[in-house]
């Protein structure tokens, strides 16, 4: 795992949100393990407690499922729902005002179609 931390939210949430790009990048499959709260928190150099907030919010959201004894792991399904929520959050909070930042500048999909990464034109 990589991640660069920022100030914009607490690392507990950058965390989780970390673990769910994994999980919706299929990083980590359903039934996976997730690494232990000791392995991240030595790995990132991060409070236990820390580490266990994000893994415990992950669980609240029925993500991953924590067997005692064993670990944490990503639950059958975890990609599917949050593909819908993440779907639908988009849709309610991202998309309107992408949308007419668009309409200002006189894009539409087919132009942004014809354009690379780059900004360049590919015709």
């Amino acid at each position: 795992m990589s991640i660069q931390w920022n100030e914009s939210a607490p690392i507990y949430r950058q965390l989780r949100d970390y673990i769910k790009a994994m999980i919706l990048d299929e990083a980590l499959k359903e039934g996976d393990a997730l690494p232990s709260v000791r392995q991240v928190s030595a790995d990132f150099q991060l409070n236990p407690i820390t580490v266990s907030k994000a893994y415990q919010e992950l669980v609240d959201e029925n993500l991953v499922d924590k067997r005692r004894g064993l670990g944490m792991y990503v639950n059958q399904g975890a990609r599917e729902a949050l593909l819908k929520s993440e779907r639908e959050y988009f849709l309610r909070e991202e998309w309107p005002p992408l949308r007419e930042r668009l309409r200002r500048l006189g894009l539409n999909l087919a132009t942004l179609a014809m354009n690379d990464n780059t900004g360049e034109s590919k015709q």
